[in-house]
């Protein structure tokens, strides 16, 4: 659901989007820490923000990290 507010934020098109791993941290809502492969090689970081279920907001991108690789830990940023 993110794909689009990352393409446009990044300003690349995505022809893989494929969620690899993902950590979550409670707050007013959930956040989400999830790392994507973009292309054969390339990964990105990204922080979405998800918020409670009674408030009807969808998933949102809040920040994303690019340039970095399968092997790159996830961390919070």
């Amino acid at each position: 659901q993110v794909k689009p507010q990352f393409e446009s934020r990044a300003n690349v098109n995505c022809g893989v989007f494929t969620a690899i791993e993902y950590k979550t941290q409670v707050v007013a809502g959930i956040m989400y820490f999830i790392k994507v492969q973009v292309s054969d090689v390339e990964y990105v970081h990204l922080k979405v923000f998800e918020g409670l279920r009674h408030e009807n907001q969808g998933p949102s991108l809040v920040n994303f990290e690019t340039g970095k690789t399968r092997d790159d830990p996830l961390t919070y940023f």
